[in-house]
């Protein structure tokens, strides 16, 4: 297997706020950027990080500046308004020999090695893996007035995370199937899915968090300053 990792930091981050884009606030003396590089770091499956950024980030080249990391951090692309274009410009720029692609969200900081392992590990043996933890709250779905209309049985349901692990050539079909549908998917794998791809849960992490808002932000300097536990 040769892993590379779709580093997707191209989001408007207007949930966040603050002029600062959160993937370059400083966390426990780095660039939140960093911490997710640094996470990432613990798979030795990860042969080169392709990272996904706004036109108009000027952040990006002076925060990794002089960085070493065991992977090849490839010279950023420009990703776009979806999530999809952003993925179909990261996985064009990869190098021809990565044949299993993660995508993951530059601001999750914390995904563990463990992790890291588990989703590689089952994508190797399925052709994809995404991390999902099991939801202990009761779920209910909702109809447009508020309605309550089902509980769905919440044993069967997963809370997903990234980095969401294909197959190269799976995500390039799926993405040429879905077309003009891709807006409407949430998630990479999702478009897996839509496309026919079978899809199998890794072990998530409840660390592995995305940072999207400020309260997430105050929970992630909690945390590194020993705060907060699971």
């Amino acid at each position: 297997m040769q892993a590379g990792i779709l580093l997707l930091a191209a989001g408007s981050g207007k949930r966040f706020g603050g002029m600062l884009p959160k993937q370059y606030v400083v966390v426990a003396g780095e660039p939140l950027l960093i911490h997710t590089l640094n996470s990432l770091a613990q798979e030795k499956r990860i042969t080169v990080v392709q990272p996904v950024i706004a036109g108009d980030d000027r952040l990006y080249a002076g925060v990794t500046e002089g960085r070493q990391f065991p992977f090849d951090l490839l010279p950023p692309v420009t990703g776009g308004a979806e999530r999809s274009i952003s993925m179909q410009r990261g996985l064009a720029a990869l190098p021809d020999f990565i044949d299993m692609v993660g995508v993951h969200d530059a601001v999750r900081p914390l995904p563990s090695k463990q992790l890291l392992k588990d989703a590689f590990d089952v994508a190797a043996e399925h052709g994809s893996a995404i991390p999902g933890v099991a939801l202990h709250d009761t779920i209910k779905e909702i109809d447009r007035d508020g309605r309550v209309v089902r509980t769905p049985d919440r044993s069967t349901l997963r809370a997903v995370q990234t980095p969401q692990v294909a197959r190269r050539e799976w995500f390039i079909e799926a993405i040429e199937k879905e077309g003009d549908r891709l807006e409407s998917h949430t998630d990479d794998a999702s478009v897996l899915e839509a496309a026919g791809f079978p899809v199998y849960i890794s072990q998530g992490d409840s660390l592995n968090r995305k940072i999207t808002t400020q309260a997430d932000m105050d929970w992630l300097h909690a945390h590194f300053e020993g705060d907060v536990c699971r």
